[in-house]
Order: C-alpha cells, then sequence, then structure tokens
C-alpha cells in the first residue's frame, strides 16, 4: 500500500442538503485505500451542516463558514489537502464505484498526463440517468476553440500541477473549472479514459441561459489571456446557444448537447 499515491477529494458545499449525504458516500465507499476527504461548506442553513457533522470522523478536515463563493471554497480546501492527487466533487454530484481506483491507474499509466477525466452521466434531482456526458480528447488548443468535452466530475490531477497554476482566479464563478483545465495543458496532456466515473446531476430547471451568460464570458477571458485575440469560435459557440439551444426543454438540450457538444 505505501507504493500507492495518496488521493485528496474535496466537496465544496452550500445549501445542497438535499443531496450533500449522496455525495459523500459515493467518495466514502470508493475502494481505494489512501484517500483523504475534506469538505468545504459556505455556512450552509438548510441542514447541511447536521449532514457533515455525522460524517465527521470520516474526514481529514472540514469547516463551515461564510466564504466568497465556489472558486474561494476550492482554493481553501485545497490548501489544507495532503495527496499527491487532486480531485473535487461539487455537492450535487457522485462518483461511482471504483472511480478513484482508474483514475490513479491512469495516471500511474501516463507519467507525462497533468489530467485524468472519463465519461459521466447525466442524472436529474431524483438520481435517475437521463442522458451521458459526450466526453472525448481535448488539448489546450482544442479547449480554446470551446471543444470541452470534460465533465469535472470525473477529473483527477497532480498536486504537483495544481501547485504551479494554483490558485483559481476568484473572479470566475461559473468557469473556474475550466480556466484550471487550459493551465493544466500548457503544462501536460490531458488524458481521457473511456468508462464511467461520476454522476453530473442536472436540476433547477431554467437556469441554462443564465449559465451561459456567465460561463461564456469568463471561458472567452480565457482566450484573450491566452491567445491576444478577440475573434474566437468560443462567441460563436455562446451566440447559437443563446439564440438555438438554451431555451430548449432540458430533454431536448441532452440530446443536442450529446450530438453536437452544445
Amino acid at each position: 500500500m505505501a507504493e500507492l499515491p495518496l488521493v485528496s477529494i474535496l466537496t465544496p458545499s452550500y445549501n445542497q442538503g438535499r443531496f450533500l449525504e449522496q455525495t459523500i458516500q459515493s467518495v466514502l465507499l470508493q475502494d481505494y485505500p489512501k484517500l483523504e476527504y475534506l469538505i468545504v461548506d459556505g455556512g450552509s442553513t438548510d441542514g447541511s451542516l447536521e449532514v457533515i457533522q455525522h460524517y465527521a470522523s470520516q474526514l481529514a478536515w472540514w469547516v463551515s463558514e461564510t466564504d466568497h463563493g465556489q472558486t474561494d471554497a476550492i482554493n481553501k480546501g485545497f490548501n489544507h489537502a495532503c495527496g499527491e492527487i487532486f480531485a473535487w466533487l461539487n455537492s450535487d454530484d457522485t462518483y461511482l464505484p471504483g472511480a478513484v481506483s482508474k483514475a490513479v491507474e491512469r495516471l500511474q499509466a501516463h507519467p507525462e498526463a497533468s489530467m485524468v477525466y472519463a465519461d459521466a452521466n447525466l442524472i436529474d434531482e431524483q438520481g435517475q440517468v437521463i442522458g451521458s456526458f459526450p466526453s472525448r480528447q481535448t488539448n489546450l488548443n482544442r479547449l480554446l476553440r470551446g471543444s470541452v468535452h470534460i465533465p469535472q466530475q470525473t477529473t483527477f490531477f497532480r498536486a504537483a500541477a495544481w501547485k504551479k497554476v494554483a490558485p483559481l482566479d476568484e473572479s470566475f464563478q461559473f468557469a473556474m473549472d475550466y480556466d484550471l483545465w487550459v493551465r493544466l495543458a500548457r503544462l501536460g496532456p490531458l488524458v481521457y479514459t473511456p468508462g464511467l466515473w461520476a454522476n453530473f446531476r442536472l436540476h433547477g430547471g431554467g437556469k441554462s441561459l443564465k449559465i451561459d451568460d456567465r460561463c461564456y464570458p469568463e471561458m472567452i477571458r480565457v482566450y484573450q489571456r491566452e491567445r491576444g485575440q478577440r475573434i474566437s469560435l468560443l462567441q460563436l459557440r455562446w451566440l447559437v446557444r443563446r439564440t438555438m439551444y438554451a431555451w430548449l426543454p432540458l430533454h431536448f438540450r441532452v440530446r443536442l448537447r450529446k450530438l453536437f457538444n452544445f
């Protein structure tokens, strides 16, 4: 067991009490033997604190206090992490059995990689599978064109790489993961592995257009930082989503996303 790397998994959470226990259990029930779990709660008032306290003895570290949002919580949590491999799992998503072991296997098989990722189910509020995330191999140039293909719930990255690019930019509230992947892709390949590692929960209907209007401008900021150009395919993708996609019912959006990566 000594040769296995320690994996640090972080859950940032705020008022997701109805899903939080499922998230926690999906981490604690992983079969990987060297895992530390951290939770950063933003001062929830919906019963989340009681859920966290119930599992406190199985956590490496946790805190519940007012913060500046998810990005701040992730930075704070990883400041307390001791692992060689990092991941974060949002408090409404879940890992599938064996996900951590498979991620470690892939990182060990690809020492050149800064990050590995896989496929994810799309699930609804009740946990029913309603679709799949269209994952596939990507790289720095494709990321900057908007071809992301990465479900955040399945990403595992080297702590050494994180420390070279950290912290996350706290001015990003929606595209902080995209910004991280771009910076990690400059250090080494992002390696895709076919196979299901996680569930990505979609809930709170009607938010897609609002999220796009926050997420795409942040992604465009990353593009401009990296390429110094004002016109990009990202802007075209944003326009297409706003005019042809985001207003559709959820089941149609899932189908279109699978077909066209919109």
